[in-house]
């Protein structure tokens, strides 16, 4: 056991005084020292139950004869920190997260780690800590809320952000907006559509790091307490084993996670965060390498905001691993990759037949014959640019737009409201990168407010920030290399011609070379104005490209 360095032995006797006054008897001392890293808060709705899951994990533990040790993270609610200065922590706290985890197992000699997280940054935060740390790992998330309903028809947060574009427009009461408000978010829960949050739950099972039902069992059934416990029986297994995250973590793992990923259309954070995992593994995987993927994985899912469902549908038809046993079907898959379970994948989602065809496609029969994500390349973002392409409008797919220029968020949202923005706009929002924001701020507001305006089929967004899980629309984000590090995006000017060509993965900006060297030259970059954390993120992090990691 990795512990004994830390309790055994004459040397370690003040070592194991400590303990005791923790309350630890000798029994507990001597057996594996599992750590649970909790990121329950009374903030983020996700986080609020996380307590009971941690209580049933650590039951797990118990019963399989280990010594659980639960220590807290910290996490941020994406949606309560939305369009404002809020927004700026979120993708740091990323890094924190995964710092602190990895403090707590190295400091204390743990011997495995149960990963308890449910929100946007906690999922990939705390598996990038288990690549990084490199001992026995389970990931047991707290699951998705359900949805709500408004008018008789399903709602959720998205739909919420999408209301107050439908006031500003008149289409919408304030008092209805409040019933909304009221109505859409009616359990605690991850938010409940293919969002960030969910998306990572659902991928933490197709890299193997956790059991399956953990991206979909509902946060509010019974049953997400039984996975809680099995992941804590099943952590001793791998302890035992030494089966550690970088033997699941494998590149053949990540083409699984990017495959599921374009399949189920997940948000295009996950390009983000798995570049960043995979960096913590050891293992190598360029934009590029997503494109093929996407190519030729069919989109078997269309969940909110590409559709009208949500994760507790995907979970009544199957889950993740009849999504898997369909993508099967067409040789799509690695299926000789050990996992969390200590089964390989394989194992695990074959003959789990999906319940009909309206949640899971059939794979002869998709809803569209590639991918949930599209990288662009061009002259405006030569090191990428992502998009939710499954959730764009046919008519936005290709198209030219005349660029409306902004250098913060807060200013794109002002003119969208007071109706600047005119259909065959393209909205330019700029110095949002992680390192130029910082932080990476996500554009939900601006982008749901155009769709609650009705003119998601009509103006596209280009950022070098990023987008919420819950965009639809044209909304292309992630341009690198970003405004702050002397990117094209930066040299942009209202009134010039993007064309726009997700089916070809393109995105150029119409101005000729010497016009571009000219504007270069006048060009004054702006500097990030920050202080405490944000400037040390500022100054470390990398672009958006590779998972906008820091060094």
């Amino acid at each position: 056991m990795r512990s004994e360095s830390m309790k055994s032995g004459v040397s370690k006797a003040p070592h194991r005084s400590l303990l005791k006054a923790s309350g630890y008897s000798d029994i507990e001392i001597n057996k594996p020292l599992i750590g649970i890293a909790n990121s329950f808060n009374e903030i983020v709705p996700g986080h609020i139950e996380l307590r009971s899951i941690a209580e049933a994990a650590k039951k797990g533990v118990l019963m399989a004869g280990g010594t659980p040790m639960e220590f807290p993270t910290i996490a941020v609610c994406d949606g309560i920190a939305m369009n404002h200065e809020g927004m700026r922590y979120s993708l740091p706290s990323r890094e924190l997260i995964a710092d602190s985890i990895e403090i707590m197992v190295k400091a204390h000699g743990l011997d495995g780690i149960v990963l308890i997280p449910n929100c946007d940054k906690s999922v990939p935060a705390m598996l990038m800590a288990a690549a990084r740390l490199n001992v026995p790992a389970i990931v047991v998330s707290g699951g998705p809320m359900l949805a709500g309903k408004y008018n008789g028809d399903a709602a959720d947060l998205i739909t919420v952000f999408e209301g107050v574009g439908a006031v500003t427009t008149g289409n919408m009461s304030e008092e209805e907006l409040l019933e909304l408000e009221n109505n859409a978010c009616p359990t605690c829960g991850s938010c409940a559509g293919m969002f960030t949050a969910n998306s990572m739950n659902c991928i933490s099972e197709v890299l193997g790091m956790a059991l399956p039902g953990n991206g979909t069992i509902p946060a509010v059934y019974s049953d997400r307490k039984r996975l809680a416990k099995a992941s804590g029986i099943k952590i001793m297994e791998l302890v035992e084993k030494d089966i550690k995250p970088r033997d699941i973590m494998t590149p053949e793992a990540f083409e699984n996670a990017f495959t599921v990923d374009m399949a189920l259309g997940c948000s295009t954070n996950t390009v983000l965060h798995l570049t960043a995992i995979a960096n913590e593994a050891g293992v190598e995987f360029d934009l590029d390498k997503i494109n093929e993927i996407s190519l030729k994985t069919p989109n078997l899912c269309r969940l909110s905001p590409a559709g009208p469902y949500h994760i507790q549908d995907l979970y009544a038809a199957g889950g993740i691993m009849s999504v898997m046993n369909e993508l099967d079907k067409k040789n799509l898959l690695n299926r000789d990759l050990i996992t969390a379970s200590a089964m390989k994948i394989g194992e695990l989602y074959k003959g789990r037949e999906k319940k009909g065809n309206t949640i899971i496609a059939d794979i002869d029969k998709p809803f569209s014959e590639t991918g949930g994500i599209r990288v662009l390349r061009g002259n405006l973002a030569p090191d990428g640019a992502v998009v939710k392409q499954s959730a764009v409008a046919k008519e936005m797919m290709q198209k030219s737009t005349n660029a409306v220029v902004f250098d913060c968020e807060e200013a794109a949202v002002e003119a969208i409201i007071a109706g600047k923005i005119q259909k065959g706009d393209c909205v330019v929002i700029r110095y949002e990168g992680p390192k130029g924001g910082p932080g990476m701020r996500e554009m939900l507001t601006p982008t749901s407010t155009l769709a609650g305006m009705g003119l998601d089929k009509d103006v596209a967004l280009v950022t070098d920030g990023r987008f919420s899980g819950g965009t639809r629309g044209a909304a292309i984000g992630h341009v690198s290399p970003e405004a702050s590090e002397g990117g094209i995006i930066g040299l942009v000017e209202d009134g010039d011609v993007i064309n726009i060509d997700i089916i070809n993965g393109k995105l150029e900006l119409e101005v000729d070379d010497k016009t571009l060297e000219e504007r270069k030259q006048k060009q004054a970059i702006k500097s990030p104005q920050a202080k405490g954390c944000l400037k040390r993120y500022s100054d470390m992090v990398t672009s958006a490209s590779t998972g906008a990691i820091v060094k």
